[in-house]
């Protein structure tokens, strides 16, 4: 019969496996929120401080995203004045003498346009201006706590972390959430939604003002820590972070929503005569999305009403694609420049270059993702090969863009064509000096100087450091073959390239097999 363990020898023998978790960082370790008052340091002027102080003005914002994404007006506009107003509002609040009496709506900002627009960099450079934390997350991945998936409020924890812990920082920061057209709920839907509803529901609290708990109840992590928490200290810690000023911006494509504005358009015209009406692009027909339109497309009132301030961007041309090559303080061509530089090469873009790419990458239909994607496909060939070439500079013109592979093999030919004259010339000199050194005159023949020419190209070889180890016996073997069977010159054959000494041994062995003879 097994004898059932104690439940005090139980216990203890678990907390002690879990006391080597933390010891071992197995376990998370939340941030350090509630120092007792002897372990808190004196308060002095800050970071924190520095990048929660505000005093922009839009124009100045609009200025700033100017330099980072091209055309977007309206939206750099919108949301130059939106962030403003949202970081007064929180500056005003945090003022003692103004703050109990200060009302505030919060200003979340929704953004509709194709992908590759610039949307993401629009919230990445905003963030990076106020000097608040960013995260960016697809709202697809998330469903309603307690269902497989995401929890909403991993986004708020996510900025903790993003913010190194600091808590209050993350209580200014911004949150930005992509595809959010994708949780809205088909007008067929039957039953729980929890990607959908449930996660508009889940984003409801979030978006407005709550306490969200840094441990997740549902993380096994965090229940871990909690147990440690009443074992060390008698009670579960249970920080928190509060929503009120964090910013929320979220944006999608909503192609979907299109024909529910088309429909209600069509409505209102009737008693016009529609021809006389020139087709709206999808871009000016989001434009004219009302709340009603969301709420058929399927968001819940509440949610798009968390939504105040709208803001459409504009598809991309092959004009902007230019400017942003050319122009944008982000261009992928930039990067690509520094990764030659790497090897010394200079990459020199050409006006017709650039317009070729941005041809090319506006039949991807990715707005500005698509110029990553030519840009690989042109530059790809030249990064592996050029970094072991002698070249040292070429052009970003339009037949490069065109064919860059006939390119890439003119460029490396030339420089064969160039490097051949230039090895030539180098052999000449070493065989001369060879002559003026030991007094023998060496020639390689025409299949012999081939073969070495190609041999020193392949190995990216310098001709006169390898000629020298290449002969380095032959000042010396040649003097022994003059004292038995007198020459002058000497003609070096294929075989030499390869196997310089067995061509010198048989000729020493001739040499005194003649003078025996």
């Amino acid at each position: 019969m097994t004898d059932t363990p104690e439940p005090e020898k139980t216990q203890k023998e678990m907390f002690e496996a879990l006391k080597k978790m933390l010891d071992q960082g197995l376990a998370f370790k939340m941030p350090q929120t509630e120092k007792a008052e002897e372990e808190k340091e004196p308060e002095s002027p800050s970071h924190r401080d520095k990048q929660l102080h505000f005093d922009l003005k839009p124009k100045e914002v609009k200025k700033h995203l100017d330099r980072f994404v091209i055309k977007q007006e309206d939206a750099k506009r919108v949301l130059a004045t939106a962030v403003c107003d949202h970081y007064n509002h929180v500056r005003l609040s945090r003022e003692p003498e103004k703050a109990a009496s200060y009302i505030y709506s919060k200003q979340n900002v929704l953004i509709l346009g194709p992908t590759g627009v610039g949307k993401t960099h629009l919230v990445r450079h905003l963030a990076e201006l106020i000097g608040v934390p960013f995260i960016k997350a697809d709202a697809t991945k998330f469903s309603e706590t307690g269902y497989a998936g995401g929890d909403v409020e991993d986004l708020i924890r996510d900025l903790v972390e993003k913010a190194g812990g600091d808590i209050e920082l993350a209580q200014y920061g911004i949150v930005y959430l992509d595809e959010i057209d994708k949780i809205a709920i088909p007008s067929e839907t039957f039953g729980r939604d929890v990607s959908g509803s449930g996660v508009q529901r889940g984003l409801l609290k979030i978006m407005e003002e709550t306490d969200v708990p840094l441990r997740n109840p549902q993380d096994i992590q965090s229940q871990l820590q909690s147990m440690m928490d009443l074992q060390r200290k008698g009670r579960v810690e249970k920080p928190m972070i509060n929503t009120k000023h964090i910013l929320f911006i979220v944006s999608g494509s909503f192609d979907g929503i299109v024909p529910v504005i088309e429909k209600r358009l069509k409505a209102s015209e009737i008693g016009f005569n529609p021809a006389v009406n020139e087709p709206l692009s999808t871009a000016n027909v989001l434009r004219m999305a009302k709340t009603d339109d969301f709420k058929k497309f399927g968001f819940e009132s509440e949610f798009i009403g968390r939504l105040p301030v709208r803001v459409v961007c504009d598809p991309l041309n092959e004009e902007d694609l230019y400017q942003i090559l050319g122009s944008s303080e982000d261009s992928v061509l930039k990067q690509h420049i520094a990764s030659f530089q790497a090897y010394g090469i200079e990459l020199q873009p050409e006006d017709s270059g650039l317009w070729e790419i941005a041809k090319e990458a506006a039949k991807e239909k990715t707005g500005a993702r698509g110029l990553f994607s030519v840009c690989e496909r042109i530059f790809r060939g030249f990064k592996y090969e050029l970094p072991s070439s002698q070249i040292r500079t070429f052009q970003l013109s339009s037949e490069m863009v065109k064919a860059p592979e006939d390119y890439l093999r003119k460029l490396l030919a030339a420089e064969h064509a160039g490097q051949r004259a230039q090895f030539i010339e180098e052999i000449h000199a070493f065989e001369n000096r060879f002559k003026e050194k030991t007094g023998f005159e060496i020639h390689f023949n025409d299949p012999a100087r081939e073969y070495l020419l190609e041999k020193l190209w392949k190995e990216g070889a310098e001709p006169t450091s390898f000629l020298e180890q290449l002969l380095s016996n032959y000042a010396y073997g040649l003097r022994l073959i003059q004292q038995k069977a007198p020459r002058d010159q000497f003609i070096l054959p294929v075989e030499t390239v390869d196997n310089p000494n067995s061509l010198l041994d048989q000729w020493i062995k001739e040499a005194y097999e003649q003078n025996q003879g």
